[in-house]
């Protein structure tokens, strides 16, 4: 066995065993690995150790677990690597606009490498799980420009129309035929108007998701104040409704007061339970009809995997499309096994990763194309592109 089919074999067993690791931890193990080699068997577990367990509570599960998963596995002994003649890297700054142009730089001989790198850039593929507060609050500040999210639907309003292929608009035809001695001189048409399509986002904010939910509600935050007919609920042990709290333009009150109004966050986790509160107070009775939502979790459910299916196929019969964003699918080696994702995997329309900007980017083209989703073009799986 490969020494990447390993740590992915140890990472999900150590999910499975109620570790919550994050996709940016996992990313580090792989990296630690790299560097410390798995010819040593002390040390892959202190690279694991450093990297995958952030609570002390875990720490004995983490060592029964890495007993019995390692202890019959063969390590793979990492190759040597053969020494490269040195670089010169040469790093610009987009940030610095004005070249500090002094000639006073010495040419050491070695061959060079010009670098460019943006900040914007490097945010855009970082994962949530590895943002600093300043980091996501340089990020809201991207979420702002993509948040406009949510294509049109056809309205009942009709407006009017120079193209002869729309309907006849007889009223005002025969005005303008009057002012012109009863000759239609002119001929005026209407066609059938568009309206925004509602959005409604349900974010989870349960224990496993909550190195996500800080960056994904400031997105949601964004959608709410850059966009009419956006409603936003939280879900996790119960069900609450937080447009209103969210509506504010200033992000730290409005956050503020969506935390107040929550009261199970980072809590437990009964998607089933919530899904089904939704349909029978809003989602059947008429928001999410003709709508678009979008659940933003991870999929792991304390609750029923029954009760989940048949919410979820409740939902999916009366929305336009139905959209789960879930973090962990950019997990290397993700299979959608957990027993809450895995009961709502056939009602979902569009299956995405929702752990960086760059993914946020994908969400925003995903809901502003207004296809029909029997047309869709993503397909869902585990891990499909």
């Amino acid at each position: 066995m490969q020494a990447d089919e390993l740590a992915v074999g140890f990472v999900n067993a150590l999910r499975g065993a109620g570790i919550d690791v994050a996709v940016g931890s996992s990313v580090n193990y792989y990296q630690a690995l790299g560097a410390v080699g798995m010819e040593q068997r002390s040390s892959v577990y202190w690279a694991g150790r450093a990297t995958l367990v952030t609570e002390p509570d875990d720490i004995e599960l983490y060592d029964k677990i890495f007993d019995a998963y390692y202890g019959g596995q063969q390590l793979v002994a990492t190759p040597v690597m053969e020494v490269t003649q040195p670089i010169t890297l040469v790093v610009d700054d987009d940030g610095d606009d004005e070249a500090d142009d002094d000639g006073d730089d010495e040419d050491s001989g070695d061959p060079s490498l010009t670098l460019r790198w943006s900040r914007h850039e490097v945010l855009r593929d970082k994962d949530f799980a590895d943002y600093s507060d300043d980091e996501l609050d340089e990020a809201h500040r991207l979420m702002a420009a993509m948040a406009r999210i949510g294509g049109t639907r056809r309205s009942r309003r009709r407006r009017r129309t120079h193209r002869t292929a729309g309907h006849p608009e007889l009223r005002r035809t025969v005005r303008a035929a009057i002012r012109s001695g009863g000759e239609p001189v002119r001929r005026w048409y209407t066609e059938p108007g568009e309206r925004l399509r509602r959005v409604v986002l349900l974010l989870d904010i349960s224990g496993s998701m909550e190195s996500y939910a800080r960056a994904l509600i400031r997105f949601v935050h964004a959608a709410v104040v850059g966009r009419r007919r956006v409603e936003v609920f939280t879900i996790g042990t119960r069900l609450t409704r937080i447009t209103r709290e969210l509506s504010s333009r200033d992000p730290d009150r409005a956050l503020g007061e969506a935390a107040d109004a929550v009261s199970d966050w980072s809590g437990g986790t009964r998607l089933g339970d919530t899904l089904a509160e939704f349909n029978e107070l809003w989602g059947i009775r008429g928001m999410a009809r003709g709508a678009t939502v979008v659940i933003m979790s991870d999929g792991w459910d304390r609750g029923s995997p029954e009760v989940m299916a048949e919410q979820m196929a409740r939902l999916h019969r009366v929305t336009h499309r139905l959209v789960w964003v879930n973090p962990l699918k950019a997990t290397p080696g993700y299979q959608p096994l957990a027993q809450g994702m895995a009961a709502a995997l056939p009602y979902i329309d569009d299956f995405i990763e929702g752990h960086s900007l760059h993914s946020l980017e994908r969400l925003a083209a995903v809901l502003d194309d207004d296809r029909s989703p029997t047309d869709a073009l993503l397909m869902i799986g585990a891990g499909a592109e």
